[in-house]
């Protein structure tokens, strides 16, 4: 059909419209309906089914991890128990408060046991941690090389846990090659007791509210 054939066409009577005109706004008819059934309908559900789909994929995968957990857990129940028993020891490490003076003075008879003498031996005031306390102690000893290192090893291998910090080693006298001083913070660690962690958490508490 030509251009002028389509504007003489009466659209308010079909019926006589030739078969070609028929067929061809039949077609475009069921065009527009497509289009408004995929605009309307088909494409949100579409869109559905897609978030659907990668919902179902992490529901799966969550299934998966908390098998495994579930199939694990007598293994994470046991883990747990080595771990705490682990704590435990290291703790036993830790002294109380009331045995820290006797742990100072461990310290100072490694010292003395080694030959060495002390010019300086200063505890710094207490630092408290959640479930801790570090107590910095200032030294200065003077001795000869080897039991300056004989001292350390003493120290490292005391019953509760003393660590040697900011070591500075020098000569005491430039004119004396033998006569060693050095300088170190022995930091030293003591367990909270029950009175004050509850303290502790009350002060980090305190400072997460908001003012």
């Amino acid at each position: 059909m030509t251009l002028d054939e389509i504007r003489k066409l009466n659209p308010k009577d079909i019926g006589i419209w030739p078969w070609p005109a028929k067929v061809g706004a039949l077609l475009l008819l069921l065009g527009i309906l497509m289009f408004l059934a995929w605009y309307l309908g088909w494409n949100p559900q579409s869109e559905q089914l897609e978030q659907q789909r990668n919902r179902e994929q992490t529901l799966r995968q969550e299934y998966s991890s908390k098998k495994a957990q579930a199939i694990n857990l007598d293994l994470h129940i046991q883990q747990l128990k080595e771990v705490e028993q682990q704590f435990g020891a290291l703790l036993r490490q830790l002294p109380s408060k009331s045995e820290m003076d006797a742990l100072l003075s461990d310290i100072n008879q490694a010292g003395l046991g080694r030959g060495l003498q002390f010019e300086l031996f200063k505890p710094s005031q207490e630092r408290l941690q959640e479930f801790y306390a570090e107590l910095p102690v200032d030294i200065r000893v003077t001795g000869v090389y080897h039991d300056i290192g004989a001292f350390a090893s003493d120290v490292s291998q005391l019953s509760r846990i003393v660590t040697l910090n900011d070591l500075a080693i020098s000569y005491k006298d430039p004119k004396d090659t033998t006569t060693l001083t050095m300088e170190a913070v022995a930091k030293t660690f003591r367990y909270l007791d029950e009175d004050e962690v509850a303290k502790q958490r009350k002060a980090k508490e305190a400072q997460k509210a908001p003012k």
